[in-house]
């Protein structure tokens, strides 16, 4: 389906421009949008030039390995340099918790697995599993925005739960993945078809760049929000 795959190029692309855009925008400096913005774009022309090169491909390139890297390194590196970097952690400092939520929209298009499953190119249970799933955080997460916004009642336990929700969803994503991959050396489900189409341009964007980025802001959503008992703590102390 060369035309579906089209509307999947330009769908995730565009996802991509929201969520590196708005990540850069709601920086307070000029050079720290920039930094942000160059940093985003570049990790997505990588892994765009890399699977060009069917790095990810199961049967011409790596494979699995190569796609267990490019899901986990970015967010080992991220949580490492939030710790360690005064600037990463500044960046993460700048976002306000409303914004790392609601941008969290961009996945309501997992309908796009739904349909990719209805056509027997992607199987179960990975595809309605990841799909429903981005589905649910992403047509909920303007609402937790708002509850968040206008801090009501009860607004910091609603965010955990939406953000533990959010960040499980894309690790049984990656976990069903895995194990119904071509060549995983942890493979369980041998439905056919597998989950060769995500080491392929444009699906290949999902695993390798929106899933460790939005998993990244779901760590730095955990730690913003943990923020006041960690300075009742020190206070306490």
């Amino acid at each position: 389906m060369p035309s579906f795959d089209l509307i999947g190029a330009i769908e995730l692309t565009a996802s991509a421009a929201i969520l590196v855009g708005g990540l850069a925008a709601i920086q307070p400096e000029p050079a720290a949008r920039l930094r942000v913005g160059a940093l985003l774009g570049g990790w997505f022309g990588l892994i765009a030039a890399l699977a060009a090169l069917q790095i990810f491909d199961p049967y011409r390139g790596l494979g699995a390995p190569a796609m267990g890297i490019a899901v986990l390194a970015p967010v080992i590196a991220f949580a490492y340099a939030s710790r360690r970097s005064p600037a990463v952690h500044a960046a993460v400092l700048a976002a306000p918790v409303p914004f790392l939520i609601a941008i969290h929209v961009v996945r309501v298009l997992g309908l796009s697995f739904v349909l990719l499953y209805a056509s027997n190119r992607l199987p179960a249970p990975f595809a309605p599993v990841a799909g429903w799933g981005d589905i649910l955080i992403g047509l909920t997460a303007l609402p937790v925005a708002w509850v968040v916004w206008q801090q009501a009642p009860g607004w910091r336990s609603v965010a955990l739960l939406w953000n533990a929700l959010g960040l499980l969803d894309l690790i049984a994503a990656v976990g069903l993945g895995v194990t119904s991959a071509e060549g995983s050396p942890v493979r369980i489900f041998f439905t056919d078809p597998s989950t060769a189409l995500m080491s392929s341009l444009p699906w290949v964007l999902v695993p390798g760049f929106l899933v460790p980025l939005l998993a990244s802001i779901h760590l730095a959503l955990f730690y913003k929000l943990a923020a006041p008992a960690r300075r009742a703590a020190t206070a306490g102390a």
